[in-house]
Formats: C-alpha cells, sequence, structure tokens
C-alpha cells in the first residue's frame, strides 16, 4: 500500500489489496461508510448513535477533516435544539473515526457506499470493495437511482450486494428503502434488515427498479410543479402551500426540491427519462437554467426560494 496517507478513492484502483480478518456474523459492532458526504455523514451519525463503531473513508484528508468537523457543527444545532445533549455529542464522535486508505479500515460487518450517483466511479470501487473485504461482509450502496445488480456483478459476488435507500436528513427519516438485487441473496437482505432496524428505520422491501419507490414517485411531483411554475400558473410559494395546505404535505415540491439539491433533483429526472423513456422524467427547462446558474437550493442559498447560512428560507 503506497505510504502517501491521501490516496484518493478514485486511486485505490489498482492497489493491491491489504488482507482483513473475517467479520463477525454476530451482533452489529462495527461499519466502515465510503464517502462522508451529506448522505455518509448522517448514516455515520445514526449508526454511532446506535452504539455502532463507524469508519469514513474520504477522499483526501480535507475533505475527511471538513466533512467532520460539518458533523460536530450538525450535532451542534440539534443540541441547541435539545435534540440531544453535549454528552450525546460526545458519545456519537468518540464512535466515528476517519481514514482516506481503506486498509485502515479492518474488520467490518458492512460496507456502506456513499459515493455520487456516477455509475462507473462506484462499479470500481465495488470492484475493489471484493478484491479487500471477503465472506460474510455485506456489501451495501446508498444509490437512488443506480442498477444494483450491474453493481453487484461488478463486485463478483452479487449475492452480498444490496440497497439501502436512505433519505436526507437521515437522522429524522424513519424509513429506509432496502433494493435486492437480482441475485441478492436472502441471507443478505435479513442481516440489512436487522442492521436498519437497530438503526430504528422502517423496511421497505423493493425488487430493483429504476428509481425504486420513493424517487419514481416523488421526481413527476417535483417535475410538474416546476412545468406549473415555469408556465405560470401560479408563484413558488402559490404552489408550494396549494400542496402543504391541501394535501398535508409538511413540505411543498418546490421547498423539498431546494432542500434535496436541484442538481440531484435532475440527475435523478435524468437516470429516470434515460431508464425509462417515460416523458414525465423529462427535466424541466427551469430547472435546467438554475442548476446552469448555480442555484441549486438550499446548499447554495437559492433555488426556487432563498436561504440564509443556516438554511432557513428568507423569501
Amino acid at each position: 500500500m503506497a505510504e502517501n496517507k491521501e490516496t484518493s478513492l478514485k486511486e485505490v484502483i489498482g492497489m493491491e489489496a491489504p488482507s482483513v480478518k473475517r467479520s463477525s456474523e454476530g451482533a452489529i459492532s462495527r461499519i466502515a461508510i465510503i464517502g462522508a458526504g451529506v448522505m455518509g455523514r448522517g448514516i455515520a451519525e445514526v449508526a454511532a448513535q446506535k452504539g455502532i463503531e463507524v469508519v469514513l473513508v474520504e477522499r483526501n484528508k480535507e475533505s475527511l477533516d471538513a466533512s467532520l468537523a460539518t458533523l460536530g457543527e450538525a450535532l451542534d444545532r440539534e443540541i441547541a435544539r435539545w435534540g440531544i445533549t453535549r454528552g450525546d455529542k460526545r458519545a456519537i464522535l468518540s464512535r466515528i473515526t476517519g481514514t482516506v486508505e481503506l486498509d485502515d479500515v479492518g474488520d467490518v460487518q458492512f460496507v456502506v457506499e456513499a459515493l455520487p450517483d456516477d455509475l462507473q466511479l462506484k462499479i470500481r470501487m465495488f470492484t475493489r470493495f471484493n478484491e479487500i473485504w471477503k465472506e460474510p461482509v455485506v456489501f451495501i450502496s446508498n444509490t437512488s437511482t443506480l442498477s444494483i445488480t450491474e453493481l453487484g456483478e461488478a463486485a463478483s459476488c452479487p449475492e452480498r450486494v444490496i440497497v439501502m435507500h436512505f433519505l436526507n436528513p437521515v437522522s429524522k427519516t424513519p424509513l429506509v428503502e432496502v433494493v435486492r438485487a437480482l441475485k441478492t441473496s436472502d441471507e443478505t437482505y435479513a442481516r440489512v434488515k436487522r442492521f436498519a432496524e437497530k438503526l430504528d428505520k422502517t423496511v421497505v422491501e423493493v425488487f430493483e427498479s429504476p428509481g425504486y419507490i420513493t424517487t419514481r414517485v416523488v421526481v413527476p411531483m417535483l417535475n410538474e410543479a416546476m412545468y406549473a411554475l415555469m408556465e405560470g400558473v401560479a408563484s413558488a410559494d402559490g404552489i408550494d402551500t396549494a400542496m402543504r395546505l391541501g394535501y398535508g404535505f409538511e413540505k411543498g415540491p418546490l421547498a423539498l426540491a431546494d432542500m434535496i439539491g436541484l442538481d440531484i433533483c435532475m440527475s435523478w429526472m435524468e437516470a429516470l427519462f434515460h431508464e425509462l423513456g417515460d416523458i414525465k422524467y423529462r427535466p424541466c427547462p427551469m430547472l435546467r437554467k438554475l442548476v446552469r446558474a448555480g442555484h441549486l437550493g438550499r446548499k447554495t442559498g437559492e433555488g426556487f426560494f432563498k436561504y440564509d447560512n443556516e438554511g432557513r428560507r428568507i423569501e
């Protein structure tokens, strides 16, 4: 293994696989999460809160340090809201370690891949997983739209590959879709279901289909709300108010799109349009314009609405 401690995830392809012990199939005690972005951090927080040791793997030390700092800030906001105590924060962070090298991970029971939805990047990573971690380690992807069957074949152990589709924010959303690939074994599904239940998530079993349930169903609503705005049917606030009060939604579709990230919404639409060929998934031109302008929603301070530095709507 190279001595450089900032080895990127893309550079792991071609490295010699380190020797790793076989993981126990008993109580869930230690997992690895590859990718410490929004979803990776959220999964790490929930797992650590339930007493599970977590190893976060990032592409370089700067990204890892920034992600851990962001996680600490998120926990501070929970303390300010009386959601957790300072002792809870210390306990959570004590169970999370970070690394930029896969061979630092060691013995785990689950490897959770939380990288961007780039199929070729994920295929390269799953190929490496199979070289590093042997049976009975389960490989989990948090993808929203990509084919888990294709990732399973890349890992050469399709029976041990599965999707856990967490929704953002992971700590607040009680659902996880557990998506079986064509060859996912019943044993793998059962183990992952136990893992999800340990995280206090309600499991919905899904058999592979583009967009699964949540993404496939929500995308046409978001897209249609954008078309209604573009066509001048009503203002953004009017559209969201009508949907919130008329159907009891916590958020209107445009505010929801801003929360998800408009670039993420567009990538979902493009993937579903490519896979299913249905015009209802074709991204609204207004969405494309906002993404090109860098107005990606809450994370950039502006999307369909404007937000302050804490993500609170100001317009």
